[in-house]
């Protein structure tokens, strides 16, 4: 079993993806079904991918992961700001600031991962 616990990005991601599972329960329970389907999928996502890329075949391999995840964590932005911009949402800014922090350091992780091949 992985160590979860002393890798930022995949306990980031995991706790973001339960706190989103929790927002979409309320969702669902105020029939915002659609909307809750979609973010439950990419949020969720984010998560799948940056777990997957600890196990790479290669650097390049890792690289393409974790973009699979920044294009995920930018669908799920996309999703949270209909969230925040309907009536009727209950929107929590706190996920998208957890958001806003997950795509930070997916995006650092890249640029130094590609430095890194570069470099050698």
């Amino acid at each position: 079993m992985r160590d979860i616990e002393h890798n930022i990005i995949v306990a980031k991601t995991i706790a973001f993806s339960l706190q989103v599972i929790r927002y979409c329960e309320v969702l669902d329970s105020k029939k915002k079904f659609v909307i809750s389907n979609q973010l439950l999928k990419s949020a969720t996502s984010i998560g799948a991918n940056v777990f997957e890329a600890q196990d790479a075949e290669s650097r390049a391999d890792f690289i393409h992961k974790m973009k699979l995840a920044s294009k995920e964590a930018n669908e799920t932005c996309y999703w949270l700001l209909l969230c925040e911009k309907s009536e009727g949402y209950d929107f929590d800014i706190a996920l998208k600031q957890d958001l806003d922090q997950i795509m930070k350091i997916i995006s650092k992780i890249i640029a130094s991962t590609k430095k890194i091949e570069r470099e050698e």
